[in-house]
Protein backbone atom coordinates (compact mmCIF):
# COMPACT_ATOMS: atom_id res chain seq x y z
CA UNK A 1 0.00 0.00 0.00
CA UNK A 2 1.43 3.34 -1.35
CA UNK A 3 0.95 5.56 1.46
CA UNK A 4 1.23 9.46 1.02
CA UNK A 5 3.21 10.29 4.29
CA UNK A 6 5.63 12.71 2.63
CA UNK A 7 1.79 14.63 1.71
CA UNK A 8 0.32 13.97 5.07
CA UNK A 9 3.69 15.96 6.62
CA UNK A 10 3.91 18.60 4.09
CA UNK A 11 -0.12 18.92 4.84
CA UNK A 12 1.00 19.11 8.93
CA UNK A 13 3.91 21.60 8.29
CA UNK A 14 1.84 23.91 6.11
CA UNK A 15 -1.55 23.96 8.47
CA UNK A 16 -0.13 23.06 11.83
CA UNK A 17 -2.62 23.70 14.65
CA UNK A 18 -3.28 20.32 14.47
CA UNK A 19 -5.58 17.83 17.30
CA UNK A 20 -5.28 14.21 17.40
CA UNK A 21 -8.39 12.01 18.69
CA UNK A 22 -7.46 8.96 19.71
CA UNK A 23 -9.10 5.45 20.38
CA UNK A 24 -8.89 2.06 21.76
CA UNK A 25 -6.73 0.69 18.72
CA UNK A 26 -3.91 2.98 20.47
CA UNK A 27 -3.75 1.87 23.43
CA UNK A 28 -4.62 -2.11 21.72
CA UNK A 29 -0.69 -2.10 20.90
CA UNK A 30 0.27 -1.57 23.73
CA UNK A 31 -1.39 -5.21 25.07
CA UNK A 32 -4.31 -3.18 26.73
CA UNK A 33 -7.77 -4.90 25.91
CA UNK A 34 -10.25 -3.09 24.49
CA UNK A 35 -13.87 -2.98 25.07
CA UNK A 36 -15.91 -2.68 21.95
CA UNK A 37 -14.16 -5.33 19.45
CA UNK A 38 -15.81 -8.48 18.79
CA UNK A 39 -13.33 -10.33 21.60
CA UNK A 40 -13.85 -7.29 23.61
CA UNK A 41 -14.30 -7.16 27.80
CA UNK A 42 -18.39 -6.14 26.57
CA UNK A 43 -18.87 -9.02 24.96
CA UNK A 44 -17.70 -11.19 28.21
CA UNK A 45 -19.34 -8.42 30.83
CA UNK A 46 -22.97 -6.47 30.72
CA UNK A 47 -21.62 -3.16 31.32
CA UNK A 48 -24.94 -1.86 32.60
CA UNK A 49 -24.18 -5.01 35.45
CA UNK A 50 -20.54 -4.43 35.93
CA UNK A 51 -19.72 -0.66 34.83
CA UNK A 52 -22.69 1.96 35.71
CA UNK A 53 -22.43 4.11 38.56
CA UNK A 54 -26.21 2.79 40.00
CA UNK A 55 -25.01 -0.78 40.38
CA UNK A 56 -21.57 0.62 41.20
CA UNK A 57 -22.92 2.26 44.31
CA UNK A 58 -25.26 -0.91 45.07
CA UNK A 59 -22.14 -3.30 44.73
CA UNK A 60 -19.03 -1.96 43.85
CA UNK A 61 -17.29 -5.73 43.87
CA UNK A 62 -18.89 -5.85 40.41
CA UNK A 63 -16.76 -3.23 38.73
CA UNK A 64 -13.93 -4.04 40.84
CA UNK A 65 -13.32 -7.91 40.40
CA UNK A 66 -13.28 -7.00 36.47
CA UNK A 67 -11.17 -4.67 36.44
CA UNK A 68 -8.23 -6.55 36.22
CA UNK A 69 -9.22 -8.12 33.44
CA UNK A 70 -8.82 -4.96 32.02
CA UNK A 71 -5.96 -3.28 33.86
CA UNK A 72 -4.61 -5.12 36.43
CA UNK A 73 -1.40 -3.26 37.43
CA UNK A 74 -1.34 0.36 35.79
CA UNK A 75 2.33 0.45 36.14
CA UNK A 76 3.00 -2.91 33.67
CA UNK A 77 1.51 -1.18 31.23
CA UNK A 78 3.39 1.45 28.81
CA UNK A 79 3.20 4.05 25.74
CA UNK A 80 4.01 2.55 22.55
CA UNK A 81 5.67 4.08 19.30
CA UNK A 82 1.97 5.44 18.35
CA UNK A 83 2.23 7.31 21.13
CA UNK A 84 5.44 8.22 21.38
CA UNK A 85 5.26 10.18 18.01
CA UNK A 86 2.10 11.90 18.50
CA UNK A 87 4.45 13.61 21.48
CA UNK A 88 6.68 14.14 19.23
CA UNK A 89 3.93 15.80 17.03
CA UNK A 90 3.63 17.82 19.82
CA UNK A 91 6.63 18.81 20.27
CA UNK A 92 7.47 19.75 16.93
CA UNK A 93 4.72 22.37 17.24
CA UNK A 94 2.00 20.48 15.05
CA UNK A 95 -0.29 18.59 17.04
CA UNK A 96 -1.79 20.99 19.91
CA UNK A 97 -3.37 18.57 21.90
CA UNK A 98 -4.78 14.82 22.26
CA UNK A 99 -8.53 14.18 23.22
CA UNK A 100 -8.32 10.43 24.02
CA UNK A 101 -11.54 8.58 24.56
CA UNK A 102 -8.77 6.14 26.60
CA UNK A 103 -8.61 5.97 30.46
CA UNK A 104 -4.94 4.11 30.49
CA UNK A 105 -3.05 7.91 30.45
CA UNK A 106 -0.75 6.29 28.29
CA UNK A 107 -0.41 9.36 26.12
CA UNK A 108 0.59 11.07 29.33
CA UNK A 109 3.34 8.86 30.45
CA UNK A 110 4.91 9.19 27.00
CA UNK A 111 5.29 12.55 27.25
CA UNK A 112 2.08 14.14 25.73
CA UNK A 113 1.24 17.84 27.71
CA UNK A 114 -2.24 18.63 26.56
CA UNK A 115 -4.20 15.52 26.91
CA UNK A 116 -7.92 16.22 27.71
CA UNK A 117 -8.96 12.62 28.75
CA UNK A 118 -12.77 12.89 27.99
CA UNK A 119 -13.35 9.51 30.13
CA UNK A 120 -11.08 10.13 33.12
CA UNK A 121 -8.50 8.22 34.01
CA UNK A 122 -7.60 5.13 35.72
CA UNK A 123 -4.44 6.64 37.39
CA UNK A 124 -6.98 8.30 40.24
CA UNK A 125 -8.81 6.98 42.60
CA UNK A 126 -10.90 8.38 44.80
CA UNK A 127 -12.76 7.68 48.13
CA UNK A 128 -16.63 8.27 47.66
CA UNK A 129 -16.92 9.49 51.21
CA UNK A 130 -14.25 11.72 52.02
CA UNK A 131 -13.12 12.25 48.52
CA UNK A 132 -9.98 11.49 49.47
CA UNK A 133 -7.88 10.61 45.94
CA UNK A 134 -5.20 7.85 45.85
CA UNK A 135 -2.74 7.84 42.79
CA UNK A 136 -2.13 4.50 41.42
CA UNK A 137 0.23 2.53 42.38
CA UNK A 138 -0.81 3.71 45.46
CA UNK A 139 -3.88 2.36 45.57
CA UNK A 140 -5.64 0.31 48.68
CA UNK A 141 -5.85 -3.80 47.97
CA UNK A 142 -9.28 -5.58 48.39
CA UNK A 143 -11.90 -6.07 46.33
CA UNK A 144 -13.42 -3.59 46.24
CA UNK A 145 -10.59 -1.20 48.13
CA UNK A 146 -11.45 1.18 50.77
CA UNK A 147 -10.07 4.01 52.31
CA UNK A 148 -9.46 4.05 55.74
CA UNK A 149 -12.46 6.00 56.62
CA UNK A 150 -14.37 2.66 55.52
CA UNK A 151 -15.11 4.19 52.22
CA UNK A 152 -15.69 2.12 49.42
CA UNK A 153 -12.77 3.69 46.42
CA UNK A 154 -13.92 4.60 42.91
CA UNK A 155 -12.07 4.51 40.03
CA UNK A 156 -11.84 8.08 38.67
CA UNK A 157 -13.16 7.32 35.15
CA UNK A 158 -16.86 7.68 33.65
CA UNK A 159 -18.89 4.61 34.03
CA UNK A 160 -22.33 4.16 32.56
CA UNK A 161 -24.93 6.84 33.88
CA UNK A 162 -22.21 9.46 34.93
CA UNK A 163 -21.91 12.58 32.91
CA UNK A 164 -18.71 13.32 31.52
CA UNK A 165 -16.12 15.68 33.25
CA UNK A 166 -17.76 19.07 31.95
CA UNK A 167 -14.11 20.54 31.58
CA UNK A 168 -13.05 17.87 29.47
CA UNK A 169 -15.72 17.95 27.31
CA UNK A 170 -15.69 21.58 26.92
CA UNK A 171 -12.02 21.49 26.28
CA UNK A 172 -12.60 18.50 23.27
CA UNK A 173 -15.21 20.62 21.59
CA UNK A 174 -13.53 23.74 21.85
CA UNK A 175 -10.17 21.68 20.07
CA UNK A 176 -12.52 20.21 17.63
CA UNK A 177 -13.72 23.83 16.40
CA UNK A 178 -10.32 25.17 16.27
CA UNK A 179 -8.13 22.76 14.71
CA UNK A 180 -7.45 23.20 11.27
CA UNK A 181 -6.16 19.41 11.02
CA UNK A 182 -7.52 16.26 12.75
CA UNK A 183 -5.78 12.92 13.05
CA UNK A 184 -8.69 10.49 13.88
CA UNK A 185 -6.40 7.50 15.23
CA UNK A 186 -7.65 4.16 16.39
CA UNK A 187 -11.57 4.60 17.01
CA UNK A 188 -14.34 3.19 15.44
CA UNK A 189 -16.52 6.95 16.41
CA UNK A 190 -19.33 5.01 17.82
CA UNK A 191 -19.60 6.34 21.52
CA UNK A 192 -20.71 9.87 21.76
CA UNK A 193 -19.51 12.75 22.15
CA UNK A 194 -16.10 11.78 20.83
CA UNK A 195 -17.99 10.54 17.94
CA UNK A 196 -19.31 13.50 16.93
CA UNK A 197 -15.77 15.69 17.34
CA UNK A 198 -14.75 15.13 13.94
CA UNK A 199 -18.27 16.17 11.95
CA UNK A 200 -17.47 19.36 14.30
CA UNK A 201 -14.00 19.77 12.66
CA UNK A 202 -14.70 19.16 9.44
CA UNK A 203 -18.13 21.53 9.43
CA UNK A 204 -15.12 24.17 10.38
CA UNK A 205 -13.54 23.19 7.15
CA UNK A 206 -10.48 20.62 8.81
CA UNK A 207 -8.69 18.71 7.05
CA UNK A 208 -9.88 15.27 8.77
CA UNK A 209 -6.75 12.36 8.27
CA UNK A 210 -8.07 8.59 9.32
CA UNK A 211 -5.70 5.94 10.82
CA UNK A 212 -7.11 2.49 11.69
CA UNK A 213 -7.29 -0.75 10.55
CA UNK A 214 -10.91 0.10 9.11
CA UNK A 215 -11.89 2.86 7.44
CA UNK A 216 -14.91 4.38 9.47
CA UNK A 217 -15.00 7.93 8.30
CA UNK A 218 -16.45 8.12 5.11
CA UNK A 219 -16.01 11.69 4.91
CA UNK A 220 -12.46 11.69 6.09
CA UNK A 221 -9.57 13.47 3.56
CA UNK A 222 -7.29 10.94 3.67
CA UNK A 223 -7.32 7.09 5.46
CA UNK A 224 -4.07 5.40 6.22
CA UNK A 225 -5.34 1.89 7.30
CA UNK A 226 -2.64 0.85 9.19
CA UNK A 227 -1.73 0.55 13.03
CA UNK A 228 -1.08 3.93 14.64
CA UNK A 229 2.44 2.68 16.33
CA UNK A 230 4.02 2.34 12.33
CA UNK A 231 2.06 5.24 10.40
CA UNK A 232 2.38 8.00 13.36
CA UNK A 233 6.21 7.24 14.07
CA UNK A 234 6.27 7.27 9.29
CA UNK A 235 4.52 10.90 9.60
CA UNK A 236 6.98 11.92 12.08
CA UNK A 237 9.93 10.80 9.69
CA UNK A 238 8.60 11.93 6.46
CA UNK A 239 7.59 15.74 8.97
CA UNK A 240 11.54 15.63 10.14
CA UNK A 241 13.20 14.79 6.34
CA UNK A 242 11.01 18.37 5.27
CA UNK A 243 12.23 20.23 7.89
Amino acid sequence: MNVPYEDIAKLLLDLKEGVALTGAGVSAESGIDTFRSKDGLWKKYDPSVYASIEVFRKDPSKYWTIRGDFIRNYDEYHPNPGHFALAELENLGLVRSVITQNIDGLHTKAGSRKVIEIHGSLRETYCLKCEKEFIAPNIPEGLPPYCECGGVLKPNTVLFGEPLPPDALDGAYREAQECNVMLVIGTSAVVQPAASLPLIAKERKSTIIEINIEKTFPFADCCIQEKSGVALPKIVGAVKRLQ
